[in-house]
């Protein structure tokens, strides 16, 4: 089975196209006003028109009100919704229905019981991301933070999941060959800087997690 690869992150359409060209299968639009990696409304449209019918977007946001969701639904096709926040699988589920978008659940993970923790929303996502917890007050992501893969040895998901936290062109492959994720999520791992994307780096993550 092909892996999936999603590269988060996306600002600018010289990065979107190399995201496409790489063979990704989503591009991530980032909605969070303290990342470097913040997109407006408006911004997210005009790359999400770009990317129609050639990539899955996926907007990542954290804990979000029902009225920025409102507006964002009205201006910006996405195919899922990222939660990276707290969202209980109540706040999951009540997404997933107000917007009939795909919903994908972060779930910020440090020890086995984080991993545990994700059963609580097998009803509720249709997709589980597996990130590394990040410090109290840090941005809840894109920090290149991993944790330890082998936490994931003998996961039992009725749900897809994905791998994020840390991931780069160097060590997706080992990642891949040990965790056996179906799916693998970048963002820090193809930029020469906080919110600046590399070419050359997106290519060779995408290759690497390929041939894995």
């Amino acid at each position: 089975m092909k892996i999936k690869i999603k590269i988060c992150g996306i600002r600018e359409e010289s990065a979107l196209e190399a995201v496409i060209d790489a063979g990704a299968d989503f591009g991530g639009f980032i909605f969070h006003d303290k990342s470097p990696r913040n997109l407006t409304i408006e911004e997210a449209a005009s790359l999400s028109k770009r990317a129609n019918g050639r990539i899955a977007r996926v907007g990542l946001i954290v804990n979000p009100q029902d009225a920025f969701l409102d507006e964002l639904f009205a201006k910006v096709e996405l195919e899922a919704l990222q939660l990276q926040g707290s969202e209980s699988p109540e706040r999951v589920q009540a997404i997933r229905e107000r917007y009939g978008v795909d919903v994908w659940k972060a779930i910020s993970v440090a020890t086995k019981r984080d991993i545990q923790s994700a059963q609580a929303y097998q009803q509720s996502a249709d997709l589980i991301l597996f990130d590394a917890k990040t410090p109290p007050g840090a941005l809840p992501g894109g920090m290149g933070l991993r944790f330890d893969w082998t936490l994931l040895d003998g996961i039992e998901m009725d749900l897809p999941w994905g791998l994020a936290g840390g991931l780069s062109p160097d060590n997706v492959s080992k990642a891949i060959q040990l965790t056996r994720a179906p799916m693998v999520d970048v963002c820090s791992g193809t930029e020469r800087a906080p919110g600046i994307k590399d070419v050359d780096k997106i290519t060779a993550f995408c290759k690497a997690a390929l041939q894995a």
